[in-house]
């Protein structure tokens, strides 16, 4: 049973439902409605492939160059800027009834929803139309991408008569260049997507077809095949062309009520920098023929398969509030499909559900989705950190241009170059360095993998560290300082001593020098002796962390509580985000905060915080947050929870949870917020869970908001599987598969074994003075919706 909410999104605790037919709402259902894997995304556009909002099938790290020109360059400014290109298309099965095209803006809708189901992978839909001359016709169609054959996409369409019998075509296509409206300022980018893809040949042969393209610029090769299994009553004709940029078979029958045409059909993708054509074409093909083994049923059972194991190592259960319930299954699903199959590329800002961010990877890959990702689907977080340490040749030469040891990886980027072209917000941001450390150091502890630690970690954590010893230096005081950076705020740029930088340098240092005293072979291979670590571990001890005395909370950096305070209360709503209606400059000088910074620093490196520290610092800087980032959200809801406010967390959870499916940053229709997605499982786990994993050891604080009355959530570590249940009272935790695992309850030490669960006391949360928030700014108050059969 599902609750309606009109307008939008049905609530239902395992799928996505948009029941109306809704023109203007295109461009944000085709990403919510995003199927990906991680290797191919495609947008939620409908088959017949008008009307669109912004048709997009991508293929991660396939994009072109383009340059960055600068009013006055400087050295080291990056050259070439990357963007993420639309590939060939091969959702398009275009339907004729009649002689009359399937056009949803003509005609009527009697009937018209679309479903995206987290549990069977796919996306459904069932449409009745009339068409303009009277005729009324149903399609029902269901896509997927699949998570077990990292190539294959594939589409079953069906079309019944309802009112006589009717001549229908079909017409489906591969289709590349597809002309799009760009929802972009710089002339640049749209000049380099126009025609983007350059033919290299075209074929096709009974019911399949391919093409075969590349880039201008980037020097890259991709090939898309089509291949189809058709179903009609009587005598069906076909005609197979391929002419330039544009593949299509097309079918014809004639049929009744109660007969219908079926037609499914496959599509394969891949792409290389290196292998020809025709290797590329041999590639394609081989996959189209493995699809075609397992056949559509096969497929759907595959998928199924994989979700189910998903589920069970994953899920995160809600009761009390239906929408939230969706919305972190959602959030969840979107997550899987960003990373699952990535393998060896970046998980992009945006996944592979729009062109945001020109599909770019920051450091809230490392700091927002592998968190998720290690303690649910492990092998794909060392996927992403293996395509971190595949650009590692990169960031040392960028390091090096930069006048640093080690390496620099990127602010953002697509194959591992440099693509920001603002210094302050970019390169000066070194923090990255640490995120990509900090993240591999989690893996490594949480999944013990001694194979990706030989071949891949341990050069990471090394090459990060040298990076850390050469940027920072000590002062006329032995202390250890780290100047003219930029934190995770975005609105204080290149200061001295960021709190959130510092700390995690120094995690950084110390992580690096013990896993290399722990391998001293592989250590001496990389060049590390006993003083290198010594000099890492000194650095690590003296690292300034600024604190205001007066105040008696921590400075942002150093200075930080000097700056004048911003004007929020003659600030316009309308005029946030602040960084489109005020100069940098103004911002760069007031206490006025981006996103969560000092505050991601008390989650990410709670262990260098008291309590009554944490407390005092959310107190002041909720003040002075307007979350202008959609990563703050989920962080504050994590640090509100710790120190008592727990009503303000459950506003942010669910202001993180929602951040797409109410598109409350405006700009759905560019792409989904991937780490805001991954936000809403740590707002769960680690905001009302209280999961910390300081130092590799598992620990857990929870506590509920007031109104809901459970969560329970599953979770992977060192190859075991456990369950922890929260109610207000108490917590229930249960080892579900694997070795016995080690952790704590609220500093007790418990033990999870087979055959019994470990139910233990919930303490009453800290009490202090509820904060408020910039005006204007605090998190929309969750007024509940009614549970399904409630």
């Amino acid at each position: 049973m599902t609750t309606p909410r009109l307008p939008g999104y049905e609530v239902a605790p395992w799928e996505l439902r948009w029941r109306w037919l809704d023109l203007d709402a295109l461009r944000r259902t085709e990403s919510t409605f995003a199927l990906s894997n991680g290797h191919i995304g495609l947008r939620g556009s409908f088959e017949e492939g008008e009307p669109r909002g912004l048709p997009g099938t991508y293929l991660n790290g396939f994009h072109e160059r383009r340059p960055l020109p600068y009013a006055e360059a400087g050295y080291g400014y990056p050259e070439d800027g990357q963007t993420v290109v639309n590939v060939t298309d091969g959702k398009i099965i275009r339907l004729l009834v009649e002689d009359e095209p399937l056009d949803m803006r003509y005609g009527s809708a009697p009937h018209h929803e679309r479903v995206l189901d987290f549990r069977s992978g796919t996306l459904r839909r069932d449409t009745e139309w009339v068409s303009p001359t009277g005729r009324h016709v149903r399609i029902t169609s269901e896509r997927l991408v699949s998570f077990t054959q990292r190539a294959i996409a594939a589409i079953h369409y069906e079309v019944e008569p309802l009112d006589g019998r009717v001549p229908l075509v079909v017409q489906s296509e591969l289709i590349a260049n597809e002309p799009i409206e760009r929802e972009v300022d710089d002339p640049r980018v749209t000049a380099v997507l126009e025609g983007a893809l350059v033919p290299d040949f075209g074929v096709g042969e009974g019911r399949r077809a391919v093409l075969g393209h590349h880039t201008r610029r980037s020097g890259l090769r991709m090939a898309a095949a089509m291949d189809h299994e058709l179903n009609a009553p009587g005598q069906v004709w076909t005609e197979n062309r391929t002419e330039g940029d544009l593949a299509r078979l097309t079918a014809a029958a004639e049929v009744s009520p109660g007969q219908k045409l079926s037609l499914t059909k496959y599509v394969a993708y891949g792409w290389s920098s290196q292998r020809s054509p025709q290797a590329l074409r041999s590639q394609v093909e081989a996959a189209l023929a493995g699809a075609r083994q397992s056949g559509w049923r096969g497929l759907l059972d595959e998928q199924r398969a994989f979700l189910d194991d998903f589920w069970e190592a994953s899920d995160v259960e809600i009761d009390g509030d239906a929408e939230l319930q969706q919305a972190v299954r959602f959030a969840l699903f979107h997550v899987l499909q960003a990373g699952a199959r990535g393998e060896t590329r970046a998980i992009p800002a945006k996944g592979l559900t729009g062109p945001g961010y020109d599909g770019h990877a920051f450091w809230d890959t490392e700091s927002f989705v592998l968190p998720l990702l290690t303690y649910t689907v492990p092998e794909a977080a060392r996927n992403a950190l293996q395509w971190r340490h595949s650009t590692l040749d990169k960031a040392r030469n960028r390091a090096a241009q930069l006048g640093q040891a080690g390496a620099a990886f990127p602010w953002r980027s697509i194959n591992g170059d440099e693509c920001s072209g603002y210094w302050p917000a970019g390169t000066a941001a070194f923090h990255i360095n640490a995120d990509v450390a900090d993240a591999t150091a989690r893996y490594l502890a949480a999944t013990g993998d001694e194979e990706f630690e030989a071949t891949a970690g341990l050069e990471l954590l090394v090459e990060t560290a040298r990076l850390w010893a050469s940027v920072g230096h000590h002062d006329a005081h032995g202390r250890f300082r780290i100047d003219g950076v930029t934190g995770p705020d975005e609105y204080t740029a290149v200061v001295d001593n960021n709190v959130y930088t510092n700390l995690m340098a120094q995690r950084n240092l110390h992580e690096a020098a013990t896993h290399c005293e722990k391998h001293p072979e592989l250590a001496g291979a990389l060049g590390v002796d006993e003083e290198e670590t010594a000099r890492w571990r000194d650095a690590a001890d003296r690292v300034v962390v600024p604190y205001d005395d007066a105040l008696d909370v921590h400075a942002q950096s150093e200075g930080f509580t000097n700056h004048a305070h911003w004007d929020f209360a003659n600030t316009p709503r309308e005029n946030y985000p602040l960084l489109l209606h005020y100069p940098y400059f103004d911002l760069y000088r007031k206490q006025v905060i981006k996103q969560a910074d000092l505050v991601l620093a008390m989650f990410m490196r709670g262990d260098a915080f008291s309590p009554e520290e944490k407390a005092r610092n959310v107190a002041y800087y909720e003040p002075l947050t307007v979350r202008d980032s959609s990563l703050s959200s989920s962080v504050q809801a994590v640090l509100c929870a710790e120190v008592g406010h727990l009503e303000l967390a459950y506003d942010y959870f669910a202001e993180a949870a929602l951040a797409d499916l109410h598109d409350i940053y405006g700009n759905v229709r560019q792409g989904l917020h991937i780490a805001a997605l991954a936000g809403a499982w740590i707002a769960a786990v680690a905001g009302f869970g209280g999961m910390r994993d300081h130092g590799g050891e598992l620990s857990f604080a929870p506590r509920l908001p007031p109104a809901l009355s459970r969560i329970s959530f599953r979770m992977c570590f060192a190859e075991s599987r456990i369950c922890v249940t929260i109610h207000h009272d108490e917590a229930i935790y249960a080892l579900t598969h694997g070795e016995p695992v080690q952790t704590s309850h609220h500093g007790h030490r418990i033990t999870l074994t087979h055959g019994g669960e470990i139910t233990m006391p919930i303490p009453p949360p800290p009490e202090n003075p509820l904060p408020h928030q910039p005006a204007g700014r605090a998190p929309t108050r969750r007024r509940l919706r009614p549970t399904p059969g409630g």
